[in-house]
């Protein structure tokens, strides 16, 4: 239908007020597992160090002879470890004009800029905290940086690839060595991942969380130890089939099924969060910079390393497929 002459329309009214919804809508995910099940602790150096030991293994045949002199057992000295402290920051300026117009969505725009970088801080930290990086202890002009939660994992290790380029799969005591990645992946099975489990037992720990990413999440659904593939009914309310792994019965006892969007979905990591930490020479702080012109500025940062109590405790399943 044509609209009669000399209609006026919204097409060529100059003073219509705009129509913006006061919110401003963000997708970006920020969970962090991993920094929210470890400890917090405190560094007070830059290079933060600590120290592990270990039982010798059982004896079954420690049988002394009746009122005989026993002679001294060798004594091992326990292990001292270190790693680096990182500096993860953020800077931006907000000009004073924009400091004074007004805005949809926040109330003021470094306060919501500081909300939106410390987030963006806390999400670098995770993938931090989880990747194979090794450590460096920095120089004038280099970074320090922390070794992460994949390169100290050397002791309970397997690959799902027989590339001999996995043969190097965690830390050196002095932070050195970087876990080397096969080229070839291969599909995770549930025999595999119960073999670091065991490896982890053995050794004393007790690993109870499977950490990992997105695509591994999926195909850990199909593991025959799954508990979750239920039907859940609650009182008065539509019945919820829940077909997502959110628990797995080992063989050793029952693991949390945590997808972490941060860590390297190629490796699975079976963890006894009793043996890791963050330790913050600083931690999450934010300040305002010498002020030089129209604008305000702030930085944010915390300081912070990685410490692993005792990688033993923990293991990782490593070159796993991604597709």
């Amino acid at each position: 239908m044509a609209n009669p002459v000399g209609t006026f329309q919204t097409y060529q009214a100059i003073g219509n007020r705009e129509d913006l919804e006061n919110m401003i809508y963000s997708i970006s995910p920020t969970e962090t597992p991993f920094m929210q099940m470890a400890a917090r602790t405190k560094a007070n150096m830059t290079k933060h160090e600590w120290q592990t030991d270990a039982l010798k293994s059982a004896i079954g045949t420690n049988a002394a002879v009746e009122g005989d002199d026993p002679g001294n057992t060798t004594v091992s000295p326990s292990t001292r470890l270190f790693n680096y402290t990182q500096i993860a920051t953020y800077a931006f300026n907000i000009s004073g004009t924009q400091q004074a117009v007004k805005t949809a969505g926040r109330a003021e725009e470094l306060a919501y800029q500081l909300v939106k970088y410390s987030k963006a801080l806390k999400r670098d930290m995770e993938t931090q905290l989880t990747q194979n990086a090794c450590a460096a202890a920095g120089t004038s002009g280099a970074a320090r940086v922390s070794a992460g939660m994949e390169s100290w994992m050397s002791t309970n290790f397997t690959t799902t690839s027989s590339a001999t380029s996995a043969t190097s799969p965690g830390f050196s005591t002095v932070g050195a060595v970087s876990p080397v990645d096969a080229t070839t992946q291969v599909t995770v099975t549930a025999a595999v991942v119960q073999l670091v489990i065991k490896g982890a037992w053995n050794a004393g720990g007790n690993p109870d969380v499977m950490m990992c990413g997105p695509y591994n999440k999926q195909k850990i659904s199909g593991f025959a130890g799954i508990l979750t593939n239920t039907i859940q009914q609650r009182a008065g309310g539509q019945a919820t089939i829940i077909a997502a792994a959110d628990s797995y019965q080992s063989d050793f006892g029952l693991f949390r099924v945590v997808p972490n969007r941060f860590n390297r979905d190629r490796t699975i990591a079976l963890l006894d969060m009793e043996y890791w930490a963050v330790a913050y020479l600083r931690p999450f702080q934010q300040f305002a910079l010498s002020k030089t012109g129209d604008s305000d500025k702030r930085q944010i940062l915390a300081e912070y390393s990685l410490v692993s109590r005792n990688e033993a405790a923990s293991g990782k399943v490593v070159d796993c497929s991604t597709s």
